[in-house]
């Protein structure tokens, strides 16, 4: 899982503060240039996938998710964390479909991202899913989440006029945009 990742926090030295089910927070102690030292508290957490999944070249379904960290529903594109031992793309697989409902033919890996490297260690790692076969969710307890079809360039327009507010998903679709202009 973890594809050449710099060390964690906690094999930094460094102090676990709290430790839940999906991360940790972790305090190092960080030399600074002028040679103090000062503590500095990071989410430790284990990385995450997100996938464009293209219903056909100028399609991706999106979901709708009801977030409870912000009180809002986002669209976004499926993603999920990296809870159990399995490869990338055996976890994008999955989440692609307990999210979608849709199963890929092909899926390949197309970027890694550090999602907000100045408090939290996630790397996510985004694969694009093409030749989909539909089928159900398989929604986790809880999950709340509704699939969206959008024309691609419709899905670029919703990130450029903040229709879209996933970071996760606004980064994702303007690399991929940009790939496909040349």
């Amino acid at each position: 899982m973890k594809q050449n990742d710099p060390l964690t926090p906690r094999e930094r030295g460094g102090e676990v503060l709290l430790e839940s089910k999906r991360f940790c927070i972790v305090r190092l102690q960080e030399r600074c240039a002028d040679g103090a030292v000062r503590a500095r508290d990071v989410v430790e957490h284990p990385g995450s996938v997100v996938i464009a999944p293209l219903v056909s070249p100028q399609e991706v379904c999106l979901v709708e998710v009801v977030r409870a960290a912000v009180g809002e529903t986002l669209l976004e594109l499926p993603a999920g964390t990296l809870d159990r031992v399995e490869s990338l793309a055996a976890a994008a697989a999955r989440e692609l479909e307990e999210e979608t409902g849709y199963t890929a033919g092909r899926l390949e890996m197309a970027g890694r991202l550090w999602m907000s490297p100045g408090i939290l260690r996630e790397r996510m790692t985004l694969f694009v899913a093409e030749e989909l076969s539909p089928g159900p969710q398989r929604l986790e307890p809880g999950e709340q989440i509704r699939t969206r079809v959008l024309a691609w360039d419709e899905a670029i327009a919703f990130c450029l006029d903040g229709t879209i507010q996933d970071a996760k998903t606004v980064a994702s679709l303007m690399l991929l945009d940009a790939r496909r202009r040349g």
